[in-house]
């Protein structure tokens, strides 16, 4: 098991928000409750979770920038980013190495979770 550094986190961070803002450095994954919005409401959420910053000890205690939560239209939908091995059969070895990591953005109603 790979021991993360404070070096390690910031990479992991880095990796994390460029596939959280811009959506690319990995897969997006909806959930049929979030693919089967309208497009536009889809959309909303989507862009929520792309401007998501609001990170603290409470919900990113590990400092990765990982999983958050944000209200649209008084609905509640989590994402979360997880880690898996090249294969995407295992967890990666080394979240803050992208050679070895490929990342997925999960974006669900909080009640899914």
């Amino acid at each position: 098991m790979h021991v993360k550094t404070q070096g390690d986190r910031q990479k992991i961070r880095a990796h994390n928000d460029n596939l959280r803002r811009r959506l690319v450095g990995g897969q997006v994954v909806l959930t049929n409750s979030v693919s089967d919005l309208p497009p536009p409401k889809r959309m909303e959420v989507i862009a929520a979770v792309m401007n998501f910053c609001v990170f603290d000890q409470e919900n990113d205690p590990h400092d990765e920038h990982d999983f958050g939560m944000v209200d649209v239209q008084g609905a509640k939908y989590f994402w979360k980013i997880d880690y898996y091995d090249q294969s995407m059969e295992a967890g990666s070895p080394d979240p803050a190495d992208p050679e070895v990591t490929k990342r997925v953005l999960t974006i669900m109603r909080a009640d899914e979770y």
